[in-house]
């Protein structure tokens, strides 16, 4: 079930004088009011004092960066992909500090909040972060994965979780990804095409949790089918120096500049590789009663007055002879 951020707060945060929340309610105040230091039981194991930073614009980049385990592509974020954020965050400012632990250099690493701070970096304010000194990688890899269950991930970022069930061992087959994953074989099957798709080829859409299975499996169709040296040519024209496809797009609304974009990627792929075209031949075999079509390595006949006895035969004869 998907968690909202500030479900998430609540869960996670106890009240401001440090005694563990008793409500969901409890907690929810407590980390919206911002309390400069709250404590929190992480994993519902150890109490864990957090201390909250305001960290200025200019400085976000250098001193933060996103914990590396997770399963948010962070190329993907950008003012499309971050519009819900942004609109709030331009009007009322962080509703929620994000989560983070100290590094050794100093620096702090987000293990919550890697979409409000993207919005604040672009947005240019002020970035609040709740921060412990004593996080240690299996509670990190908690609070990453809790966290993002609030905004539903891409298909390509489902798809990369999926790949390392398979690789792990920990699922056998597609069946198995959609038992442990809760959705059907068919959203698994577009999750991995997603994932098997080159990076650059889905950084050239606004906003990629837009791109439904439909889309998705139709470029991996359309990319598969190019030999090697062109998909490269491909993914070499997607990262232009004026930046991502999405970028040059002059349409307006995420909508309309993805529809650009995946016509784009046709044409170019069309231009790459253009389709080669069948032919189609009609011969009258027996004037009235027999006709075949032909395409390709297809033959398809067409019979009239056919009793029984000589469709038995006839079906038996084809059957012979492609057994």
């Amino acid at each position: 079930m998907a968690i909202k951020t500030s479900d998430l707060n609540a869960k996670l945060f106890g009240k401001a004088n440090k005694r563990r929340a008793t409500t969901p309610q409890e907690a929810q105040t407590a980390a919206k009011e911002m309390a400069q230091v709250i404590e929190l039981a992480v994993a519902g194991e150890e109490m864990v004092s957090f201390e909250l930073l305001r960290i200025p614009a200019h400085d976000i980049e250098e001193k933060t960066f996103v914990f590396e385990e997770n399963a948010r592509e962070q190329s993907f974020l950008n003012e499309h992909a971050l519009s819900d954020v942004l609109a709030t965050l331009k009007e009322k400012g962080q509703q929620y500090p994000a989560v983070g632990r100290r590094n050794e250099d100093g620096r702090i690493e987000i293990l919550d909040g890697s979409r409000r701070r993207m919005s604040c970096i672009l947005s240019d304010k002020e970035f609040l972060v709740y921060t412990a000194d004593n996080i240690n990688a299996e509670h990190a890899k908690f609070l990453s994965d809790v966290a993002n269950a609030h905004k539903p991930l891409s298909l390509y970022e489902k798809g990369r979780e999926m790949l390392i069930k398979l690789k792990s061992g920990e699922a056998d087959d597609q069946k198995a990804l959609a038992k442990m994953f809760q959705c059907s074989e068919a959203l698994v099957s577009g999750a991995l095409k997603a994932a098997d798709l080159p990076l650059e080829l889905l950084q050239a859409y606004p906003n990629v949790s837009d791109l439904g299975r439909p889309t998705i499996v139709k470029l991996h169709k359309q990319f598969n089918e190019l030999d090697e040296e062109n998909q490269l040519k491909l993914v070499a024209r997607c990262q232009d120096e004026d930046g991502f496809v999405w970028q040059t797009s002059s349409a307006q609304g995420v909508a309309r500049i993805t529809k650009e974009v995946t016509e784009t990627l046709e044409s170019w792929i069309y231009d790459l590789a253009p389709p080669k075209r069948t032919r189609v031949t009609k011969v009258d075999l027996v004037k009235g009663r027999a006709s075949y079509t032909r395409k390709g390595a297809n033959l398809a006949l067409n019979l009239k007055k056919v009793d029984d006895k000589l469709m038995d035969e006839i079906l038996s004869y084809i059957k012979d002879k492609l057994d």
